[in-house]
């Protein structure tokens, strides 16, 4: 069977395919620039949010839209843009986002209005969604070795999850010496090199059956209105506590959710292949996947609000020792990716989940007066952890989906990765919230909240952020006695959190040696028939070396 871009067989040939060569690893380098700066994009106004408010004034709503538009964007448009690259061709859709990512950030640097800057992150959302799912989906079209498949994918999964640690750092270096604007900016050299170089070193790759189908406008608005309405509902019933409009949109997002279901079952050529996402080799890797988001994203606030509230680092000075749980990545993957060779993938992913539970239950036993290594490197623990498990939870996903539909299967796998970090950040986010007020109205003496102006002692209560505001409004040693128990308040809950997020990996581990077990050692077949990697068992332990080889 002849191989082009276009069409790769999905049997188990596919491992003793052409391997790539020097085009093919610039090639990966060169889409890796995009990666990286969208999932920077995530988190690098944290930093930059007060100087855009001493600038553009926004009201307190306005802020908030600021920050959350561009997730909210991207992870909402994350389906209908893998299902328009399989359709129309991954390259072409990662020029056109390219374009639209590298623009807007022009325009977002420039804004003149915080609602201008609201609609400028709107756009720059959706520059990142045309983005994000057809970088990965390329790697599936350039890389028809499964053994460099591995290596490449777990680059990719290593550049997303560096990408956003990075975000705060790279902002707070560029606010020591720019405007807030300079933060956008820094985007423009990446793309404008994406559009000179993507043309000649990519090839373009496309689903031939489903390019002959019209786009289904409906799907798309039905996935978007159903991922946007649940996330917007999650977030705000983190950052608020249950209420009614959060929870009317929680239901509202699931309710648009069965209806896009249902209309995929019934369409010859649907935006999600229930069929494929029903499979152990991918249906599982994805679940696994969002569990894991789940525990990075839910604990991340934590571990920022530790560094710089409890421990009184600088922001910058936070945002640099925040990296240093993320060299564990540097250790965890390329071990993960020698451990698979020996044995079934589905036990390493399981350990990597153990090895996650291990670095939260250590982070229950971090205090207010904790060295600082020792959160380091419970962190390091988890996030090392997290890495090797998702890394061969993606390539184990992505090798299981037809070269066809890869652009809509990353797709699934990245907005499974949304969702799982949406629901972190509000349950996680919510057990913390309710120990740091249990505990501060425990022990907020009743003479010094009657000292406070008026509404500052429920901020006191509700967040360690205004009881901070609070102490330095106090006589020094009455804000010191406040200020020293928010602080045991808000690491009593951290460690409250910490041992749910160790919870869920305990069960995400177990899932994995149960569920995903010898998913990898069936050959795929376009009937659809059960399989992980389109490779037979002899095939796996070479198709499993890591980025080590």
């Amino acid at each position: 069977m002849e191989k082009s871009p276009s069409h790769v067989p999905e049997h188990a040939g596919e491992v003793a395919g052409r391997l790539a060569g020097r085009k093919e690893w610039i090639a990966l380098g060169v889409l890796m620039l995009p990666l990286l700066l969208v999932s920077m994009d995530i988190s690098i106004l944290y930093f930059a949010i007060p100087y855009v408010s001493q600038d553009l004034e926004p009201s307190a709503t306005q802020q908030l839209w600021i920050l959350d538009m561009y997730g909210f964007v991207l992870a909402g448009l994350l389906i209908t843009m893998g299902a328009l690259g399989d359709r129309i061709g991954r390259r072409k859709l990662v020029l056109v986002g390219a374009a639209v990512f590298g623009a807007a950030s022009v325009a977002a640097a420039y804004a003149h209005s915080a609602d201008s800057l609201i609609a400028v992150r709107a756009l720059l959302g959706l520059g990142g969604a045309a983005l994000m799912p057809s970088t990965l989906a390329l790697i599936r079209n350039l890389f028809h070795d499964a053994r460099q498949r591995g290596r490449a994918v777990t680059i990719w999964t290593g550049v997303m999850t560096t990408g956003i640690s990075l975000g705060p750092v790279v902002s707070g270096l560029l606010l020591e010496h720019f405007w807030w604007g300079s933060v956008f900016l820094i985007n423009l050299p990446a793309m404008l090199l994406l559009l000179v170089l993507v043309p000649f070193l990519v090839p373009e790759s496309r689903s031939a059956a489903g390019a002959r189908e019209p786009f289904d406008l409906a799907s798309a608005v039905l996935s978007l209105a159903a991922l946007l309405t649940f996330i917007y509902g999650v977030k705000e019933w983190a950052r608020h506590g249950f209420a009614p409009v959060p929870a009317l949109a929680v239901a509202v997002g699931l309710l648009l959710g069965h209806v896009f279901v249902r209309r995929q079952k019934r369409l010859t050529h649907p935006m999600i292949d229930l069929g494929l996402l029903g499979r152990r080799a991918f249906g599982g890797p994805v679940f696994a996947n969002v569990l894991a988001m789940f525990a990075t994203v839910g604990m991340a606030v934590f571990l920022t609000q530790y560094l710089q509230s409890v421990q009184g680092l600088s922001p910058f000075e936070a945002a640099l020792w925040s990296l240093v749980p993320a060299s564990g990545v540097l250790v965890a993957a390329p071990t993960a990716a020698i451990l698979a060779q020996r044995t079934d993938r589905a036990y390493v992913m399981g350990g990597g989940f153990v090895f996650a539970a291990a670095g939260f239950f250590w982070m229950t036993q971090v205090r207010t007066d904790s060295a600082l290594w020792f959160c380091l490197v419970a962190g390091g623990i988890y996030v090392g952890g997290l890495v090797a498990a998702m890394t061969l939870a993606n390539e184990l996903a992505l090798g299981a989906a037809p070269p066809d539909r890869a652009g809509s299967a990353a797709a699934v796998l990245e907005s499974g990765q949304e969702l799982g970090g949406a629901l972190g950040m509000a349950v996680l986010g919510s057990v913390g919230a309710a120990i740091y007020s249990r505990d501060m109205a425990d022990a907020l003496p009743a003479d010094v909240a009657a000292a406070l102006p008026d509404g500052a002692a429920d901020a006191v209560r509700e967040t360690l952020g205004g009881a901070a505001a609070a102490a330095a409004r106090l006589p020094a040693e009455t804000g010191a006695d406040v200020l020293a128990t928010a602080r045991d308040a808000f690491t009593h809950g951290m460690g409250l959190a910490s041992i749910g997020a160790g919870v869920v990996m305990v069960g995400a581990a177990i899932f994995s040696f149960v569920a995903l077990r010898g998913t990898g050692e069936r050959t795929t077949g376009g009937d659809g028939s059960e399989g992980g990697g389109g490779f037979e068992g002899g095939d796996l332990a070479r198709a499993q070396t890591g980025v080590l080889e």
